[in-house]
């Protein structure tokens, strides 16, 4: 798919996202107003935290699929990494509010009513989410996305305390005990911060340039010893890192002795796009070094 195809697939997915919360947001405001339920309120925090990550989201993947410039020179794609930990910490904040005011209306009591309405919003609450979310995964996968993922696990959240405020609701209709209604939202607050920690840490490691996993380092480890007819005597200090959807790989390949400049020039941009095949969106730096360099134990034969 085409880098202009992606983007617009990606702002494309991030702009229903916010139109959703928008909507539920509102839903859900005069509902809980109606209804007087805390749990309703305190989701419509939560969506409202959903439509702030949704933005962020937005905003970050069209500035990630931004060219690189003099004053970036590697891209912006970690820009969709910073975004998701924006995102997370949007979670833990939101989850901090709600457990806030659950606490407090457990303390000083809480009537609800018209719960036959509430529930009814919650249950499109639900509908709407399970929809966009999915799509929002879709589209991660497609593009790998970080900023998208995480806001498809925000909605992905929102769908489970909403289940859980659906149950709250009609427990308080069944048996008239309206402290369940804070109960639930107490609940809820401890499923999100869960959730908050998990994007946290999934995001801090691309920040850290933590290695890539080991499946993919041993896939390019694989493509440079089939080069190994083609003149590649070893490889060492293989190092690769992700930022956004882009994988960054430099190595060290050593050639055999007697092959010109110009040969192992032509055989490195080979390799280069052997490896960026087998591992999509790799950028591969190749640093080009004599047979006398290999170091012992990681000699390649040549047939």
């Amino acid at each position: 798919m085409a880098a202009t195809a992606l983007t617009g697939s990606k702002s494309r997915a991030a702009a229903l996202s916010i139109a959703s919360n928008s909507g539920l947001i509102l839903l859900k405001v005069v509902a809980g107003t109606i209804t007087g339920s805390v749990a309703l309120l305190t989701e419509a925090m939560h969506s409202a935290i959903d439509l702030i990550a949704s933005i962020v989201a937005f905003i970050a993947v069209r500035k990630a699929d931004e060219p690189a410039d003099e004053d970036h020179l590697y891209g912006h794609e970690k820009v969709e990494n910073l975004a998701a930990m924006i995102e997370g910490i949007l979670i833990l904040v939101g989850s901090a509010l709600i457990a806030f005011e659950a606490i407090r209306h457990l303390v000083v009591g809480s009537e609800v009513s018209h719960l036959g309405f509430g529930i009814a919003v919650v249950a499109i609450s639900i509908a709407v989410n399970s929809f966009v979310s999915a799509r929002l995964r879709q589209r991660a996968r497609e593009t790998q996305s970080a900023a998208l993922e995480a806001d498809a696990v925000h909605l992905r959240t929102d769908m489970a305390t909403s289940f859980g405020v659906l149950i709250g609701l009609t427990l308080v209709a069944i048996t008239g005990a309206n402290w369940l209604d804070p109960a639930v939202a107490l609940l809820i607050a401890a499923a999100i911060v869960r959730e908050g920690f998990k994007i946290l840490s999934r995001s801090s490691r691309v920040l850290v340039d933590e290695a890539l996993p080991a499946d993919e380092l041993e896939a390019i480890s694989a493509e440079i010893r089939a080069f190994g007819p083609q003149g590649v005597a070893g490889f060492h200090k293989l190092r690769a890192r992700r930022a956004g959807a882009r994988r960054y790989v430099d190595l060290h390949v050593q050639f055999v002795a007697g092959t010109t400049l110009e040969q192992a020039h032509e055989t490195a941009h080979r390799l280069q796009d052997a490896i960026a095949t087998r591992i999509p969106g790799a950028d591969v730096l190749i640093h080009l070094e004599p047979e006398d360099r290999v170091t012992p134990g990681t000699e390649i034969r040549a047939g």
